[in-house]
């Protein structure tokens, strides 16, 4: 099964093809730099679109499935800063999209409060954190969980979310 991710971040690829390989037999993922068609620094429903953007640019006739993971903040009532960052994957075959959340959290407000003046999260963590690109490594969420939870691991809960439908077809198509 081939696999395009659109996106070249190894820590998206990465959790693509943990979650695709759980299963499908020889998964073979690769990334394309596509365009998200949304803001650098998606909020709320637009960071669904950014996903499903991502999917359907990097399908081509050659792949079985692509794959958009975009993050982003999504406004919520009851927290610290009134946003939880939400990791949302889209799974396309060429005429169906499938959608994917991974677990929510919460930024501290240092960095929501710079984000709502116009910057990304990532320039804000690579900067709190002294780690450049971040979000290629562990991400901003294992280095605030302390390696509990990497980028990986929410990619691949987000794609794995996303491919419900794919695994229960009798169920949903």
């Amino acid at each position: 099964m081939k696999v395009v991710v659109g996106s070249r971040n190894p820590a998206k690829i990465e959790g693509v093809k943990l979650a695709f390989s759980r299963f499908f037999y020889d998964v073979e993922v690769v990334g394309k730099h596509v365009s998200s068609g949304v803001a650098d620094q998606p909020f709320d429903g637009e960071t669904v679109k950014g996903a499903i953007n991502r999917a359907i640019n990097a399908y081509s006739g050659e792949f079985d499935f692509s794959v958009g993971i975009e993050a982003g903040l999504f406004r919520l009532k009851n927290t610290a800063t009134g946003y939880l960052d939400f990791q949302v994957a889209a799974v396309y075959n060429g005429s169906r999209v499938t959608i994917g959340f991974g677990p929510g959290f919460e930024y501290p407000p240092a960095v929501v409060s710079e984000v709502l003046k116009g910057r990304e999260v990532g320039d804000v963590m690579d900067e709190i954190t002294g780690i450049e690109r971040l979000g290629e490594k562990q991400g901003a969420i294992g280095y605030l969980t302390k390696g509990a939870v990497t980028r990986s691991e929410l990619t691949r809960i987000a794609v794995t979310m996303a491919l419900i439908p794919w695994i229960n077809p009798d169920l949903y198509f």
